[in-house]
């Protein structure tokens, strides 16, 4: 048996859609957001396509609240993986502008280091250029300079000389360390002033990329901010469907009781007409064996839509709205508006009509297969193109698809009744 049920449904979606928005990134973006696009309109229609199969036997109007809700719900999971997005754009460039923020102090605080050490050696020179300038004066003032020959001829003894001598190479040394110290720091300045412009271009560049993050991640605040209002709208949109839903319950209930009245009247019919049928074979001598196997691929295709595309299958399931099980009692197949529908097996035409919930029905009796009765239905068809007891071959035109009865949308709903009883035509179409 198969469950259908719409939050499973729903669940599937989400996986669908945030499976596809989270994958591995590839070469080319926009070929994901296509894929991802694609990926979402597939799920939608497919979560669609199961909530109509579900409500099949009620009223279009409260078929129209019910798609209308899985249409809001099967949007939001996309909203919300939105939202998830802008809200990881946000931090991103948050991260970011954090990170050069960080930069552009650090930078300015090495400006700032650069500036003082500038100044400080810049100090120092001018104080080692005034040294070495009254150096100079104090060694014109004595005459323009002191040579090794004035030492030794203006020595009045070898104690003299010794101390003579001593002091001259004294200031040389003074006088030749000062220079190298200020060589040195000229040429600190100079690597100072280099780092310095650079520094500066640094902070330049920081600051034009602080207001770049501004710019973004204002924009990312806003699209989170819109993400988010158009999530909450779905959510309360949700809310207020649900509510509009659940206000149906009793007129839904009725109407479901009734669409299942109808089906057992068939069924009655049917089996009323097998009943008779078996009647009369055994008084004409041709008694019907008992009932054996019946293999599959009985049907051909009764669309045209090739191959086979099942939107609901045969079996119980969970109605979304009253919470409770219901055997669907065929297989839907996808056809569209007006398009042609056949005979999937030979018979006899049992009925064609309209009957509450199926809409415009053709009943085909096959007769017997290894000692079983064997009828098709074909529902919710838009026009008839056979009449009650008229013979058909498999594959013959019998009607047109339709919206009849209670159906939400364009599709047969195909049923195989075996000894009156409904069965899973899946195998008994070769699928």
């Amino acid at each position: 048996m198969t469950r259908l049920r719409l939050s499973a449904f729903l669940a599937v979606l989400v996986l669908l859609v945030t499976g596809v928005l989270a994958g591995p990134a590839s070469a080319d973006p926009i070929d994901d957001r296509r894929r991802a696009a694609e990926a979402q309109r597939e799920a939608i229609a497919k979560a669609r396509e199961q909530t109509e199969a579900a409500m099949e036997g009620v009223s279009a109007e409260i078929q129209a609240l019910a798609v209308q809700l899985a249409d809001t719900q099967a949007k939001i999971p996309g909203a919300q993986a939105v939202l998830d997005a802008a809200k990881t754009a946000l931090e991103k460039a948050q991260r970011e502008a954090a990170i050069i923020a960080a930069r552009l102090v650090d930078a300015e605080e090495q400006q700032a280091t650069i500036t003082t050490t500038i100044a400080q050696d810049t100090e120092h020179a001018a104080a080692m250029r005034a040294a070495i300038g009254q150096m100079a004066r104090e060694a014109y003032k004595g005459g323009g300079g002191v040579s090794s020959v004035d030492v030794i001829l203006d020595s009045q003894s070898t104690d003299d000389f010794v101390q003579r001598y001593g002091l001259m190479a004294t200031a040389l040394r003074t006088q030749a360390q000062i220079l190298d110290e200020l060589k040195a720091a000229e040429s600190a300045n100079r690597n100072a002033e280099a780092r310095l412009v650079a520094v500066k271009e640094k902070i330049a560049e920081l600051k034009a990329a602080a207001d770049q993050k501004v710019v973004e991640a204002d924009a990312a605040k806003a699209a989170a901010t819109a993400a988010k209002k158009a999530l909450d709208d779905l959510l309360a949109q949700q809310v207020q469907q649900q509510a509009a839903l659940d206000a149906t319950k009793a007129a839904l209930e009725a109407e479901l009781a009734r669409a299942d009245a109808e089906a057992a009247q068939v069924q009655r019919e049917l089996e009323q007409a097998i009943a008779e049928q078996r009647a009369r074979d055994a008084a004409a001598g041709r008694p019907q064996g008992p009932p054996g196997a019946i293999g599959g691929g009985l049907f051909g295709n009764p669309t045209s839509i090739s191959p086979i595309y099942v939107t609901s299958d045969y079996g119980m399931r969970l109605h979304p709205t009253l919470h409770y099980v219901r055997l669907h009692a065929g297989i839907d197949l996808r056809t569209y508006c007006n398009t042609p529908i056949y005979a999937g097996r030979g018979g006899t035409v049992t009925w064609a009509k309209s009957r509450f919930g199926f809409g415009n029905q053709v009943m085909i009796d096959s007769g017997f297969v290894n000692g079983n009765a064997l009828s098709a239905s074909y529902n919710h068809l838009t026009s008839f193109a056979v009449s009650s007891g008229q013979h058909v071959e498999r594959g013959q035109l019998i009607g047109r698809s339709g919206n009849t009865g209670t159906s939400a949308a364009c599709h047969l709903h195909f049923e195989v009744y075996v000894n009156g009883s409904t069965t899973d035509p899946r195998p008994l179409l070769g699928l």
